[in-house]
Formats: structure tokens, C-alpha cells, sequence
């Protein structure tokens, strides 16, 4: 009995592979299977940071303004905040160049509408042009 040399072996045995598609070395399942796993951790993860942001966002529009005197803004708004969180906003008067002349700090209790609209009065160290919301946020 003859058997070919082990060169031949391997040289018949790459032409099988490659006629039948099979393939030597390269990533095992298991990695490939890890790799897969990290990537779907790291897509939920980014997901849930995403909700979780959007979860306790406080959205504010300015819906209107009227100089009341030289001391005094009034300040229509409107806030779509989480349900039953407590908000503050930043209310501000400013003048024809865009300095800052009267600010205050609203709290606003919780509720349990999303929605609300506020009428609030701004006092003011001189003449105001404007009145708006700086910024809003959950306390």
C-alpha cells in the first residue's frame, strides 16, 4: 500500500475546500458570536441613554411679551415637561441691545398635565424691549 506524501495531502485536500466552499482558519463562532454581542450591548445601550435623556427633557416656548412699564414685563409661555416633576425656568427681560435688565427664577409645582401655559410678570432694573425663557430644566 502506498500513501501519497503529506505535501500532496494538503495540496488535494485546498482544492476540495475550495471546490466545496468550505474554509480553513479565519474567526471562530465564538467570536464572531462575542463580537455580535458587543454591538448589540453597545446599540441598546445607546438606546437607552437616548430614551432615558428624552425621558426628562423640558421643552419651553415663548408665546408672547408686553412691556408693562419701565419696570415691569410681562411674559407669556408655555413648558411640555414629564409628568408630576417639579420644573424651574429662567425668565428674562432684556433691552434694545440685548443686556439682561430683569431676571427671575420660576419654580413650578408638579402636575399632572404635560402641558401648561403661564402668564408671569418680570421685574426690571430699566427699560425692557423683549422678555423670554432662558432655559428650563427639571429640579
Amino acid at each position: 500500500m502506498t500513501t501519497a506524501p503529506p505535501a500532496a495531502d494538503d495540496a488535494i485536500r485546498a482544492r476540495l475546500d475550495d471546490r466545496y466552499g468550505r474554509r480553513r482558519g479565519g474567526p471562530s463562532r465564538w467570536v464572531i458570536v462575542l463580537g455580535l454581542a458587543i454591538v448589540v450591548a453597545v446599540i441598546g445601550w445607546f438606546g437607552w441613554m437616548t430614551v432615558a435623556t428624552s425621558l426628562e427633557s423640558v421643552d419651553a416656548d415663548t408665546t408672547g411679551f408686553a412691556v408693562v412699564d419701565d419696570g415691569t414685563v410681562s411674559l407669556s409661555f408655555q413648558i411640555t415637561a414629564p409628568l408630576e416633576r417639579e420644573v424651574a425656568c429662567i425668565l428674562e427681560a432684556q433691552d434694545e441691545e440685548h443686556g439682561i435688565v430683569g431676571w427671575r427664577v420660576l419654580v413650578i409645582p408638579p402636575s399632572s398635565e404635560h402641558t401648561r401655559a403661564f402668564v408671569e410678570t418680570i421685574p426690571t432694573t430699566a427699560a425692557a424691549t423683549t422678555g423670554l425663557i432662558n432655559s428650563c430644566w427639571v429640579t
